[in-house]
């Protein structure tokens, strides 16, 4: 893959969602010229899941920003450690985990999550269990300041994500550790408690921008202020 001068950005989507949500911040991104990658995350494991998006990352030519949303966030942290193209990170109502976090863990570290209630899980061959949002719950959960328009879709097409991998421990550096970053909070999130969102960001040192009343769901309900922070992020 080749870039330009600026930035690529890559973003990396989190459980019950899938690349395509990005749309309303990668039209906002190219509008201003920034070559953009919304990467299929295969939500399986964080290991897994952070040697694909390695991989996509090695592949282009230049300078990278990585974005994560949610999960994406633990999967962001472990890809770019030793990355030498990645040049800032951003955590979208995302995890920032230290080695031995996990999202489980993290999520449960402030009173607020409403997620595990609504959670509906689908056995798979090999003893383990797919996990998705019930599609009736989906927005209250994960949109609810989003057009229900909008999130009849988004509950139809989120990908699922392994249960495992959301109680899998964060493994060795994390490149938040060395990278400067950005953490755009959602005060009304009620996946990450934005208590939880604050805490992890703080540990991090990142730029912080909040959002009061907006939802989990913040790159489809402020495509505006993502785009903006990731920008920031990418000198543009």
């Amino acid at each position: 893959m080749t870039a330009g001068t600026k930035p690529t950005v890559v973003l990396v989507h989190g459980a019950f969602a899938e690349s395509g949500g990005w749309g309303p911040v990668v039209e906002r991104l190219q509008a201003r010229g920034v070559q953009v990658v919304a990467a299929a995350n295969p939500l399986r494991s964080v290991a897994y899941d952070a040697a694909q998006v390695r991989a996509l990352v090695d592949a282009v030519e230049g300078d990278v920003v990585l974005v994560g949303h949610s999960y994406g966030g633990m999967v962001i942290s472990k890809a770019a450690a030793g990355a030498g193209n990645v040049v800032a990170l951003v955590y979208v109502a995302a995890f920032v985990p230290e080695a031995g976090d996990s999202a489980a863990s993290l999520s449960g570290k402030f009173p607020g999550s409403t997620l595990a209630e609504t959670l509906r899980p689908v056995p798979l061959g090999d003893g383990g269990q797919d996990l998705y949002v019930a599609q009736e719950l989906y927005g209250e959960q994960f949109a609810a300041d989003v057009p229900e328009e909008v999130t009849r879709v988004m509950a139809a097409t989120q990908r699922p994500i392994t249960g495992a991998a959301l109680y899998e421990a964060a493994e060795g550096t994390q490149a938040w550790a060395e990278l400067p970053s950005f953490f755009l909070v959602a005060g009304a999130d009620r996946n990450i408690p934005a208590d939880a969102q604050r805490f992890m960001a703080e540990r991090a040192g990142s730029e912080v921008v909040g959002i009061e009343g907006a939802s989990h769901a913040v790159f489809a309900s402020r495509p505006d202020e993502t785009a903006d922070l990731i920008l920031r992020a990418a000198g543009v």
